[in-house]
């Protein structure tokens, strides 16, 4: 048993609390800003009401084995309030309950870096259609994979979820993946720029331009150390053309919403980094210009 705390709970979040809750074998902390009178997600095999502890006060909580962090990506100092007791070391000799980083993005570790030792922080790649249709009701619309470095952390976080529906896996080349990953996130800017769910991709023009988005991302991802294959730019397309045409992701979401977007995180990111490796980025870095002065 895992006594485990959650911090941020939207739909990925929530998602993750159905999940552990499924183990049967953890105890559950839901740290959030505003309370809740419940949580019930909508899983591809029914309805799932979490059991845990709400938590809104920092100050409140006490020490757990593992803090999982799924806020947005650039909540990173909020989330960073809950880690003195949610992290207070249990042991003597021991550095505190580590940190699984489940956010958009390749920074996982740079962005928690400042307040949590480097050994400690996990990062880990989600992939899973949720939505947060309510702040009590979550959507989650496929399965969950979870893919984190092969190493005593990565193992230690897929274990927590033996027996349940999710997918945890650990891989050697873990930067591949969280590259791969950005590169199909990066082509939803689109989305959120035409608040047109995901069949927007189905148009020709559309879908030419997220091709050219992808391709930007690959290659400075392949300028980071990533594995992508030639070809990934048609394969995400491929990927959103056969979703749901009614698929909201949460830049999207964020946008529609008039809440604050993970804008750097997700193509911001591919500009930053083109530019220290003097590769050009002119079709994310028009997107992001673009957001950016939507935005504001």
């Amino acid at each position: 048993m895992a006594r485990i705390a959650i911090i941020g709970a939207g739909a990925i979040g929530g998602v993750i609390a159905a999940l552990l809750q499924q183990a049967g074998r953890h105890e559950l902390i839901l740290c959030v800003r505003r309370p809740l009178a419940g949580l019930t997600v909508e899983t591809p095999d029914g309805e799932v009401h979490v059991e845990a502890a709400i938590a809104t006060d920092p100050a409140s909580v006490s020490a757990v084995d593992w803090v999982i962090v799924a806020t947005k990506a650039y909540d990173a100092a909020g989330a960073a309030k809950w880690f003195d007791r949610l992290r207070a070391a249990g042991n003597p000799g021991t550095t505190g309950a580590p940190v699984a980083v489940l956010q958009n993005g390749v920074e996982h570790r740079e962005r928690f870096a400042p307040y949590v030792p480097l050994d400690s922080i996990l990062p880990v790649v989600v992939n899973c259609p949720a939505e947060r249709q309510m702040p009590e009701l979550v959507r989650q619309r496929g399965p969950m994979h979870l893919t984190a470095p092969d190493n005593d952390l990565g193992r230690s976080f897929a274990a927590l979820f033996a027996g349940t529906p999710a997918d945890a896996t650990v891989v050697p080349d873990f930067t591949s993946v969280a590259w791969r990953k950005l590169c199909h996130n990066a082509a939803g800017v689109l989305s959120s720029l035409l608040l047109q769910p995901a069949g927007v991709m189905r148009n020709e023009a559309v879908g030419e331009t997220a091709l050219q988005i992808v391709r930007e991302c690959a290659a400075v991802g392949r300028a980071e150390g990533a594995h992508l294959d030639s070809d990934v730019a048609e394969a995400v397309l491929r990927t959103y053309r056969a979703a749901p045409v009614d698929g909201v992701n949460s830049l999207h979401a964020d946008r529609a919403a008039g809440r604050p977007m993970e804008i750097d995180a997700r193509n911001g990111v591919i500009v930053r980094l083109g530019k220290k490796h003097g590769i050009p980025t002119p079709c994310n870095q028009m997107a992001v210009a673009l957001l950016e002065a939507m935005a504001g």
